[in-house]
């Protein structure tokens, strides 16, 4: 599912969705003991001096990030940009690259002088997350039409700053921001008008890709949906008034001008070709933390589709005869459990029953150690449904946090399409519950966000050692743990949901690749996967032009710590203590795959021996 946290793109609108890698690498946590999550909050705990340190030769990074992404920086919690947006003016991606250029240089000079292994190692972090950076900026520059979605960047851009877990005096430059969005602030510009700008000065350059005919198609679709979702964030969070009312009509007619423009301008030169040039699908690939070989990917993806499927049909008939249902087939079994669908009214109420049962199997399994404290959920808006179409979790702010939560947020549908096929049916019915849940909430992202904040991960391991391989890995590995005690029909719709990931981790590739068509994987998702339309084309649409080489992250994540696992194992014999284990992944912050094995083998299994 996609999480809400930005990368910091120089072209690409800004989109908040956590799945959007930030840069990345890392090197292993210093942090080798666990203290185990007993308290009733969040608030972190006091940080060693050497985080200290590291922070503040990361705020140097944050510091050139800022000015061109504020969004991206304050949806970590980073005070004082609240007022600002997204830089869009002229030259903006040789502005950005050189403004992170000579942050490298201070930083490159602090790694000459530092002595301390921990600050070092986060230093080494700081500065490959610049590399990646431009490197991104360069491809992004050399290859596509700057367009952007600006009315989803205005959303997502508000959206996260009237989260409830944003502190009410931040929340209070929401309008702020909102005039400067529609040009309304002193010496600022409609982000429409220089979103605009920016496509048509390299519009006559015929060696630039435009953007593809569906995300310009979905973007039509979901303008209306933003302008009813933004005046909705200023109604629910109570900001009227005179200057709130000309801000919100300002606003409005920006996007609906911005709209007839991309209509006009940007839709008839749409391309329908969705792959991307080799050298960008690759970048994408790395950037998200997938550092295998595609055709190789695709073959250990092929053979764990089969095994799984398998598996699903062996137990379906189980299921089927502990449900009342005569069919067989692991198609027709999950169909006919979609059928018995929770009503919209009840939906976050179910849910909340199975989250209160999760707690009390972890704890008498021994799997990993959780918050004495409920965690959070509620529905999405239709505008967040449009702007992150799939399940996905809001962290609370790393910095600054003073107890605020992290919430998993379920849509009930995919904005955007022909009018037809909107719903999920996906999500909302009973067996769905246990591994979304567990993904979403514990023992996946939820535990594992509030980990960094209470246990005072630095920067460099949290925000810029981010990317989709570690954070989409744990989380099918956390929903793998807690498949053995859910009923049996939770555990078909498990299975059901890694068969998905197996799926991606084909048809991302092959798609982009050119070895399939959007028929052909469209099909696959629905018949085999068994896949709602609506789920299917957020699928395809992920794979194509939302994020491509994202999709690959779960189940390549999932089977490097299933990797790990096994040779802790086979390291550590009758002494392996799964729980132990576990709390010791959390302890490491958000480390990529050989990052994170370095420190299992030079910290846990030494210390467990």
């Amino acid at each position: 599912m996609k999480r809400s946290a930005p990368r910091p793109p120089a072209a690409r609108p800004f989109v908040l969705a956590i799945a959007l890698a930030l840069p990345l690498a890392a090197s292993a946590h210093g942090n080798a003991a666990h203290t185990a999550t007993t308290t009733g909050d969040t608030a972190p705990a006091t940080a060693p001096a050497w985080v200290e340190r590291s922070n503040q030769l990361a705020q140097i990074l944050i510091d050139a990030h800022a000015p061109f992404r504020p969004e991206y920086v304050g949806f970590f919690g980073i005070p004082g940009y609240d007022d600002q947006v997204a830089d869009l003016g002229p030259d903006n991606p040789r502005r950005y690259r050189e403004a992170l250029s000579g942050a490298r240089a201070k930083l490159q000079t602090q790694l000459e002088l530092e002595r301390a292994p921990n600050v070092r190692q986060d230093l080494q972090i700081l500065l490959a997350s610049i590399d990646q950076s431009i490197e991104g900026s360069t491809l992004d520059e050399r290859y596509l039409l700057p367009w952007s979605d600006a009315p989803q960047l205005v959303f997502g851009g508000l959206n996260s700053l009237l989260s409830a877990q944003t502190p009410p005096e931040r929340r209070a430059r929401a309008l702020d921001r909102l005039q400067r969005y529609a040009g309304l602030a002193d010496g600022s510009t409609p982000i429409t008008q220089l979103a605009r700008q920016r496509y048509e000065e390299r519009l006559s350059d015929p060696d630039l890709l435009p953007p593809t005919r569906l995300e310009v198609e979905r973007s039509l679709d979901n303008a209306d949906t933003y302008v009813a979702g933004i005046r909705k964030l200023f109604a629910d969070a109570g900001i009227a008034g005179a200057d709130a009312d000309a801000a919100l009509d300002a606003i409005d007619r920006e996007i609906t001008e911005y709209a007839a423009w991309t209509r006009a301008t940007v839709l008839p030169q749409a391309r329908e070709d969705t792959r991307l040039p080799p050298e960008l699908y690759a970048f994408g690939l790395k950037q998200y933390g997938t550092d295998i070989d595609p055709q190789l990917l695709m073959q250990r993806a092929q053979l764990a589709y089969m095994e799984i499927r398998a598996q699903m049909q062996q137990l379906a008939p189980l299921v089927a005869a502990a449900n009342g249902i005569e069919a067989r087939d692991y198609r027709d079994v999950i169909r006919a459990l979609k059928r018995d669908a929770i009503p919209d009214d009840r939906l976050e109420a179910s849910y909340r029953e199975v989250i209160d049962a999760i707690d009390p199997i972890i704890e008498a399994n021994a799997i990993v150690d959780v918050p004495r404290r409920p965690m959070q959920m509620r529905l999405g808006s239709a505008a967040e449904s449009a702007a992150s179409p799939g399940p996905h979790f809001l962290p609370a702010p790393l910095v600054g946090n003073t107890g605020q939560q992290g919430t998993f947020v379920l849509p009930l549908g995919n904005p955007g399409g022909d009018g037809e096929g909107n719903a999920y049916d996906d999500f909302s019915y009973a067996a769905a519950r246990w591994t979304l849940s567990a993904h979403e909430g514990r023992p996946g992202h939820e535990l594992q966000f509030t980990a960094m904040v209470e246990r005072g991960v630095s920067l460099a391991r949290s925000m810029f050692a981010f990317n989709s391989v570690n954070v989409e890995g744990w989380a099918l590995y956390a929903e793998a743990e807690l498949v053995p005690y859910e009923p049996l029909d939770g555990q078909l719709i498990a299975l059901q949901f890694r068969l998905l990931r197996a799926a991606r981790a084909m048809l991302d590739p092959m798609l982009n690749l050119g070895l399939t068509d959007r028929g052909t994987a469209g099909r696959l998702l629905a018949d085999e996967v068994v896949l709602s339309p609506a789920m299917v084309r957020q699928e395809l649409d992920r794979y194509t032009f939302t994020m491509p080489g994202q999709a690959t992250s779960y189940f390549y994540g999932y089977t490097r710590i299933l990797e790990l696992r096994m040779r802790t194992e086979l390291a550590l014999g009758e002494k392996f203590d799964r729980r132990a284990f576990n709390n010791f992944l959390l302890d490491q912050g958000l480390l990529p795959p050989d990052q994170l094995a370095e420190a299992v083998e030079t910290q846990f299994i030494p210390a467990q021996r």
